[in-house]
This record gives C-alpha cells, sequence and structure tokens, in this order.
C-alpha cells in the first residue's frame, strides 16, 4: 500500500468514477484504475463492485473511505500548520537568558513584527542558558558573553560596563568610584562559578593582580543585591541591572573599565529556521538603527 493508492482510492470513493477521479487529482483514468487494482490485489480485497460502466463500494470501500477522509483531512490540517507556521502565523518561540533587561527590548521589537508568534523565557545563569540551547528546549539565547564554539551562530547585541555596588551602611557608601586595586582583601558577595559577569570581573582582578575576599556566592542576582543591601560585602553587576533601591549605592570602577558584553546566540544548524532567522533578523535592525547602545 501506499500513498498514492490510497489517494486514487478516495477520489474514485468521492466521485463516483475514475473518469471523475483522473480530473480531480489531474492523472490519467488508467493511472488510477490501476492503482486501485494494485491495492486490491495485495490484499486480496474488493473495494469496489463494478456493475455496468459504474462503480459501487463494498462494505469494506465504506470502512476504509472513513479512514481515508480521516486521514486526507488530517493532511489538510497539518499542511495549514506547517505553512501558517512557515508565514510566521503560528508558533512558539522559546528564549533563554541570562536576565531580563535586554531581552524585553527584544522581544518588543519582535512581536510588533510577529503578534502571532507566542514568546516564552527561561532564565538562567550562563552555563545553564547554554545547556538548555544544546538540547533543543530553546530556540535562541541571550547571554552577557559567550565563548567561540564553531557549532554556535552569534549575534554582537550590546555591551554594558561592570559597576560595583555596596549598601548604604557600608564606609563606600557616599563615594562614586573606587580603583579595581581598592577591592584587594575587601570581602565581596559573587555570583556562581558559571556567571560570565563574575568571569569577566575575576579576568580584570587577575590582570590587576588584586584578590578580594569572597564571603558568599550566591546563584542569582537577586539573591546577591539582597545580601549587599543587608552589608554583607560588595557586590558587582552590569550598569544595565541596576535598580533604583535606597538600601544602594553604586560605584564605578576605574582602571580599569570592566564590560561584559550581550550576544543572541543559536545552534547553527538552526539558524534558517524561520522563526529563529525572524528573530535574528529583528537583534540585527535593532543593532544596525541604533537602538540600544553601539558595542565600542
Amino acid at each position: 500500500m501506499n500513498y498514492s493508492q490510497l489517494r486514487s482510492f478516495h477520489a474514485v470513493a468521492r466521485e463516483g468514477s475514475a473518469t471523475a477521479a483522473s480530473r480531480v487529482l489531474g492523472i490519467s483514468q488508467p493511472t488510477i484504475t490501476t492503482q486501485i487494482k494494485e491495492l486490491e490485489l495485495e490484499f486480496g480485497i474488493e473495494l469496489f463492485q463494478r456493475r455496468g460502466r459504474g462503480l459501487e463500494l463494498t462494505l469494506l470501500g465504506e470502512e476504509l473511505l472513513l479512514k481515508t477522509q480521516l486521514f486526507f483531512s488530517a493532511e489538510d490540517t497539518i499542511s495549514e500548520l506547517l505553512g501558517s507556521a512557515g508565514k510566521l502565523k503560528h508558533g512558539n518561540l522559546r528564549i533563554g537568558a541570562v536576565g531580563p533587561f535586554h531581552v524585553m527590548r527584544m522581544i518588543s521589537g519582535f512581536q510588533k513584527l510577529h503578534p502571532a508568534i507566542q514568546v516564552s523565557v527561561d532564565l538562567g545563569n550562563s552555563r545553564e542558558v547554554l545547556q538548555r540551547l544544546r538540547e533543543y528546549r530553546t530556540d535562541v539565547a541571550v547571554l552577557s558573553q559567550i565563548d567561540r564554539d564553531p557549532e554556535m551562530l552569534t549575534v554582537p547585541y550590546t555591551q554594558q560596563r561592570l559597576v560595583a555596588f555596596v549598601g548604604k551602611k557600608h564606609p563606600w557608601n557616599r563615594r562614586k568610584e573606587i580603583h579595581i586595586e581598592e577591592l584587594q582583601g575587601r570581602d565581596m558577595v559573587m555570583r556562581e562559578q558559571g556567571s560570565m559577569t563574575r568571569r569577566a570581573f575575576e579576568k580584570a582582578l587577575a590582570a590587576a593582580g588584586v584578590t578580594p575576599k569572597v564571603v558568599l556566592e550566591i546563584g542569582s542576582r537577586e539573591a546577591v543585591w539582597e545580601a549587599v543591601a543587608e552589608g554583607l560585602g560588595i557586590g558587582v553587576v552590569s550598569a544595565a541591572s541596576l535598580q533604583p533601591d535606597r538600601r544602594i549605592s553604586a560605584l564605578t570602577i576605574i582602571n580599569p573599565e570592566i564590560y561584559t558584553y550581550t550576544h543572541v546566540v543559536c545552534l547553527k544548524e538552526r539558524g534558517n529556521s524561520r522563526l529563529v532567522k525572524a528573530f535574528l533578523d529583528v537583534i540585527r535592525d535593532q543593532v544596525k538603527r541604533n537602538l540600544i547602545p553601539s558595542l565600542k
């Protein structure tokens, strides 16, 4: 049994004759007749009773017609689904991200062009976000920075400067800036080892020969914020992540300036997927039109 045989049977059963079915399908009557005979011979069955020039369905033929109606109706539904997805009229874009700050601007721009697409966001640290991307649990990822990887397609988005922040009871709470050397031996509250913010900061510390005292390591930006507000130590965060909070004072780190970089990433093999490509096109357009801070 093959698709062509079922299609020929279905057309003849609906139209009442091989001649009418040939006009609907656009193939010759002998071809249709041959395909139905081959189907009957393969299973040793009779689907039509020949009565003169006409055809009449057998009981088995009537049962098969009910099945083929369901089959070809499902085929039409699937074709409509895939067609609408290809035109971005249907679908779900899954985004993995290390934070919400740039992602919301990206989603806003995407949904203005593709309002029918549902968008979901899954937050985590850089290591977790990359893992979900590799396991196909997300379609694209928004990361602070990423190591070179031949399996990944990377679109640079923006950069953000790292700043230090302290609680209101800290001796530095009235200062505006600090030198990195001043962090030597100071109590610090840090993100977990998988955090790109921490990696960028520790790279700058190592280059300056500075070793602070990590008194607390926490796996979320919000928890670090609360710990610093309670006076447990000094924190570092991207300037884009700073939130108004009377309990907190931000300090610009000078000599050197430290940056993290936001990239939008997908698996290279999925770069031509209509949904992923449409999202990346929005990102490239935002960068081109200077809707976000440019990379230095």
